[in-house]
């Protein structure tokens, strides 16, 4: 398992941006802009990832201003 750990910034509070994310996922035809958004803000974490945590398919914790959240390692290769 790899783990993420998405820290906000003074221009981004990620368990926000994270939760537009997922809200939004729910329009398919938004999903490649939502997902290019989220994968350019976090260029370290693989697209599939931020991908499974948008559709839902990873569970995420808040740690207060941090979202984290663990994937199998074959699903944490850019």
């Amino acid at each position: 398992m790899a783990e993420y750990r998405l820290g906000s910034s003074s221009l981004v509070h990620t368990p926000g941006l994270i939760a537009w994310g997922v809200n939004g996922y729910y329009f398919e035809e938004d999903r490649p802009q939502l997902l290019d958004v989220i994968a350019a803000t976090y260029p370290g974490v693989p697209r599939e990832a931020l991908e499974q945590v948008l559709l839902r398919q990873i569970d995420y914790r808040v740690e207060g201003e941090t979202v984290v959240f663990a994937v199998e390692v074959d699903h944490a290769r850019a």
